[in-house]
């Protein structure tokens, strides 16, 4: 491993991702869960020697309070790390989905009337440009979703759009990006804060 590093980091839980219900462009806050799990997320980073001086931010309220409850200041809110847009299935499971599209995955299918595959490798990868250069400060967190920081990882190694649906990304976790021997590598995945327990 060598020098500054991306923290990918999910939004704490809300409603509707507690119920799998795919959310883009609704605009909801976190449940008293995910305020736990976002508080759990400075530590996080602490415990994976992560002090990000550039935090890029999603718009959404969700990912905006994950960041404030994790102690991080945005450095700029990014449209670009806002989640992929799903279109007429927005506030659908995947379940539902599948009940008329047996097989689809955003991964490969993207959404009626949302975005395709290609442009949310699009996105990432101007997401990723931005955070690239503000390595050269130090560490750089990205604050925004499920689907759109898996995708990110895939493709900070160089994986297509579609090897996203091998990673997780629970709510609130890390993944982190580097590099070794001045490859991009994917350094920790999915790490899920720890809330509750015995008193």
């Amino acid at each position: 491993m060598s020098g500054p590093r991306i923290a990918l980091i999910r939004h704490g839980q809300t409603e509707w991702s507690a119920s799998g219900q795919h959310t883009s462009t609704t605009d909801i806050d976190l449940t008293a869960e995910g305020v736990q799990q976002a508080g759990a997320v400075a530590g996080m980073l602490t415990g994976l020697e992560l002090a990000p001086r550039t935090v890029l931010v999603s718009p959404r309220l969700r990912a905006r309070r994950t960041a404030e409850l994790a102690g991080l200041t945005p450095t700029a809110v990014l449209d670009d790390l806002a989640e992929w847009d799903y279109g007429s299935y927005e506030g659908l499971t995947s379940a539902q989905i599948h009940q008329d599209r047996p097989g689809w995955s955003i991964f490969t299918d993207g959404a009626p009337g949302g975005e395709s595959p290609e442009q949310t490798t699009a996105r990432a990868d101007r997401a990723l440009a931005a955070a690239r250069a503000a390595l050269a400060d130090g560490d750089v967190a990205l604050v925004c979703h499920g689907h759109i920081s898996r995708v990110l990882a895939v493709r900070w190694v160089g994986l297509p759009v579609a090897t996203g649906s091998l990673l997780a990304m629970s709510p609130a976790a890390i993944t982190v990006l580097g590099t070794y021997r001045g490859d991009p590598i994917i350094d920790h995945a999915n790490v899920v804060p720890f809330v509750g327990g015995p008193a």
